[in-house]
């Protein structure tokens, strides 16, 4: 159990970690009740971790969440399409919301206008009551007007004529510097405030003011069937008994508000900050404009059907969204699930193909990839099987080289093959004979890779048996041309007709120093005396390629100081970057100048300037090189 606790408190956050250090922290100071201070510090850097530690929960529930790409279309596709849309309807509504609503108070606020200007039309006429006519009858004649807006007003005129209304009214008039006009004002009246509307007028020494009260019943009147409407904070909250009935699920109730300067009754200087407040509903609104409520119901009807028919498209494209991401999320999971397999190892597991579009066109592209993967993890298994085959061929192909020198006390025999490939169809060999004598040849079969390296250890096993026959063919054995004779005979009877190869061999006698060889057509070894070269010229054609060819043999005293080279074309043929070739002038003058040098150093530079004069890591051909020296 602490095991799993200290596995878990490690693959927390540093910021997780440190919440809840801070949260323990906090609830010892506070059971504790010691630093106040501490204890207010503690809990506000735990309440800022805590916020830390909630976004990076968040974010990495967000992360998991959409790391399939399903979801992660989906919430692109929520945030593309359906984000903005709600959005829209959002702004759409809110602004419905707040014409509807100032619609409202419109109406009203002009219907309250329209009645402030009827208090003032009578009073303006009655401040016009020509001395000695009684304003009695002018009252009278507008009363009904008032009545009209105001079932209840007070009246008094002060001047030249003297006038209340009712008789038992107590109004005054405003203190002097109050505005005239029409409008409404704020008056403390038993210790609480109200609202009325009034008219005031002062002309030719008359003074006329008009108030009535403005009440709940009042406000509501003003549009009938409009709704709930108030003046705030006077007339206290809404009553939803005066909010019309909803004619459909989509007539909500709104409302409107308007903020006023009201006039201060007893202080003409001060004002009241009122709101006009109006409860209503759609219909009500849309009622009261369009006049008929026919025109009205049509109106949201309209306004019902075309929400319905965006929320269907609305609702058919998210539907639609959904299918294509699931289309692609589908080919792309199939893809992820290709590719497991193919990570296994499981080149034959095929995706399923559906439909005719860029996915099928991709799911078919993955099976044909896996197809061909198949096919070259095979080729690549055969070329692994052909490389291991060859790294033995050429292992057993060193074997074949010769690995000692047959020891001679006058000459000196050195060689080296580097083969172009893993296996070379170049040939050389040294042989003791006897006491005194050696053998010693080179060659280069035609072609390379496997099958020259085959010929060339045919070759050299046929000249091992002719050069081990028993003591009874001793002419056989040391005559150059009869040997070379037979090995053609060999070749030609165990080869195809196009497997053929040029052969130096020569026999060495150290009680003469005497070289006898037999060129088969190959290169002529060029022989170092005195600074000066000879060349080894071909005595017969090449071996391998016809049953009956006459070879000679030739034998030259080898001097102290000579130096006998013998090299395959791959010394003299390969090219540099201007298709010249290395050539027999170049190789003269390596071996010239390296003449005093040992042997392997003479060979070493020889194929080191052959190598930068192709300016290549790989080479054009087997190189091999075979160096007597006469000591």
């Amino acid at each position: 159990m602490q095991k799993g606790y200290s596995s878990y408190w490690r693959r927390l956050g540093r910021i997780e970690q440190s919440f809840l250090i801070a949260v323990l922290i906090y609830l010892a100071l506070r059971f504790s009740g010691i630093a106040p201070t501490i204890q207010t510090t503690v809990g506000l850097a735990a309440f800022l971790l805590g916020l830390a530690a909630i976004f990076r929960l968040a974010r990495r529930a967000m992360k998991e969440a959409i790391w399939r790409l399903r979801n992660r279309l989906i919430v692109a596709y929520l945030f593309i399409a359906v984000v903005p849309i709600v959005l829209i309807l959002t702004l759409a509504g809110i602004a419905g919301w707040v014409v509807i609503g100032q619609m409202a108070v419109y109406l009203v606020n002009t219907e309250l206008k329209h009645r402030e200007t009827s208090l003032l039309r009578p009073a303006e006429a009655l401040a016009r009551t020509p001395p000695g006519r009684e304003p009695e009858a002018a009252l009278n004649r507008f009363a009904t007007m008032i009545h009209n807006g105001f079932p209840r007003f007070e009246l008094i005129m002060t001047g030249h004529n003297d006038l209340r209304y009712p008789e038992d009214s107590t109004v005054t008039q405003p203190p002097p510097g109050f505005r005239r006009g029409s409008g409404l004002a704020v008056k403390r009246e038993g210790g609480e405030d109200r609202l009325y509307a009034f008219a005031h007028v002062v002309e030719d020494g008359d003074e006329v003011t008009v108030i009535a009260p403005v009440t709940r019943e009042l406000l509501d009147d003003l549009v009938p069937q409009l709704g709930d409407v108030a003046f705030a904070p006077l007339m206290g909250h809404a009553r939803e008994t005066r909010v019309p009935p909803a004619q459909s699920i989509f007539d909500f109730k709104l409302g409107g508000f308007y903020p006023m300067d009201v006039t201060t009754w007893e202080n003409p200087e001060g004002h009241h900050r009122l709101v006009l407040l109006v409860n209503t509903r759609v219909s009500a609104v849309l009622g009261t404009v369009f006049q008929k409520l026919d025109w009205a119901e049509l109106a949201l009807g309209v306004f019902v059907v075309v929400s319905i028919i965006f929320f269907l498209v609305e609702l058919v494209s998210l539907v639609a969204g959904i299918q294509l991401s699931r289309t692609i999320t589908g080919a792309v999971h199939e893809l992820y699930e290709g590719t497991q397999h193919v990570k296994e190892g499981d080149f034959s597991y095929r995706i399923p193909v559906k439909g005719n579009d860029q996915l099928a066109e991709l799911s078919s592209s993955f099976n044909t990839m896996t197809e061909n993967l198949a096919s070259l993890v095979v080729v690549a298994k055969e070329k692994e099987r052909l490389e291991s085959e060859l790294a033995i061929a050429r292992e057993v192909q060193n074997q074949l080289f010769p690995k000692d020198v047959p020891y001679t006390k006058t000459l000196e025999l050195k060689g080296v093959c580097s083969p172009a490939r893993m296996v070379s169809g170049d040939y050389y060999d040294f042989m003791s004979i006897s006491d005194t004598s050696l053998a010693f040849a080179i060659g280069d079969v035609a072609g390379k890779g496997i099958s020259a390296a085959l010929l060339m250890a045919t070759i050299q096993s046929t000249m091992r048996m002719q050069l081990s026959a028993p003591p009874g063919n001793k002419a056989l054995q040391y005559s150059t041309a009869a040997l070379v004779s037979m090995l053609n005979q060999q070749l030609y009877a165990t080869t195809s007709a196009e497997k053929y190869a040029t052969f130096y061999f020569a026999l060495y006698e150290e009680a003469n120093h005497s070289l006898t060889y037999t060129n088969a057509g190959h290169l002529a070894p060029m022989l170092l005396r005195g600074g000066q070269f000879q060349m080894m010229d071909s005595t017969g054609t090449v071996v391998g390629a016809f049953p009956i060819a006459r070879y000679e043999e030739r034998s030259i005293a080898l001097e102290r100081g000579d130096i006998l080279v013998a090299y395959t074309d791959g010394i003299v043929e390969p090219e540099n970057a201007y298709g010249e070739m290395f050539g027999e002038d170049r190789l003269k003058d390596f071996v010239a100048k390296y003449s005093g040098a040992d042997s392997s150093e003479i060979i070493a530079r020889t194929m080191e300037a052959v190598v930068d004069w192709t300016g290549s890591t790989e080479l054009q051909d087997d190189m091999t090189m075979v160096v007597a020296r006469r000591v």
